[in-house]
């Protein structure tokens, strides 16, 4: 019989390691100090180390267990490295791009921008995880998608191409691991207070639009993410791979925010 203590134990990360890859900013900084929170020992890696460092840093003069690792994820030398620091429970992956151009207007060259960061250094951290995962015979991935997986408009054409695809990746693996009881699973938000969207908080008429068409009226906060992020890396999520968790204030629930007269 399953007793209290054993439900309690279900987001206990005291015994795992995990490591965040964008852990310098933004969702990956939260979800790091999050993790450590329920007791993780967290690898936080970023491609700017002292930004790393930092967050590593705050985790540790709080009385977490952290480090830092430099990280490009561009490079699968870069991340073969950091998973071969030894084992690593919970893998989260949050590097992102955009781009915002009209696809007519888009070059070759930012076209390969984006793909290369979003998609192919999505794909090159998950083999990497995922190799090491089932070497050990267990583990969780955590990869960040987007709303934009499934619904665009003007100028999110790549990036959106990007997030549904690692969507794909992450069924796939999801699939190809199970025998080896690696789960893997995406977070889809909406939209967020982070570095990624400074160009949209600049315009307050934007900024707005964005707040209203969600159920809630408003962005997310950062940590506001990072509940999903510690469920899908603990014990809580067991039975839990192949799947994407929306956390957008209910984006893709309701018709914007406008109440029609009735």
């Amino acid at each position: 019989m399953t007793t209290l203590a054993d439900y309690r134990a279900l987001f206990d990360l005291s015994r795992s390691r995990a490591a965040v890859i964008g852990a310098g900013s933004g969702i990956g900084e939260a979800s790091a100090r999050a993790l450590a929170a329920h007791g993780a020992a967290v690898t936080c890696a970023d491609l700017d180390i002292g930004a790393a460092q930092a967050t590593a840093a705050a985790i540790v003069a709080e009385g977490g267990i952290a480090e830092a690792a430099a990280v490009d994820i561009t490079d699968a030398g870069s991340v073969d490295a950091l998973f071969g620091l030894g084992r690593i429970d919970a893998a989260v992956i949050t590097p992102s791009i955009n781009v915002r151009k009209q696809l007519l207007d888009m070059s070759e060259d930012e076209f390969a921008r984006v793909v290369d960061l979003n998609l192919k250094g999505t794909f090159t951290a998950m083999r990497a995880a995922g190799r090491s995962m089932a070497e050990q015979g267990g583990g969780s991935i955590v990869v960040f998608s987007s709303v934009r997986s499934q619904v665009v408009e003007p100028g999110q054409g790549v990036y959106a191409a990007t997030k549904a695809g690692a969507i794909a990746l992450v069924k796939t693996l999801a699939a190809e691991l199970a025998p080896q009881q690696v789960r893997v699973n995406a977070v889809c938000p909406g939209v967020v207070e982070t570095p990624l969207t400074e160009q949209i908080k600049a315009d307050p008429e934007w900024y707005q639009a964005y707040a209203d068409i969600s159920a809630l009226g408003r962005w997310s906060q950062p940590e506001e993410q990072t509940g999903a992020v510690v469920y899908l890396a603990s014990q809580a999520s067991s039975f839990v791979t192949g799947s994407t968790l929306f956390v957008d204030g209910g984006w893709l629930a309701v018709d914007g925010r406008y109440t029609p007269p009735l």
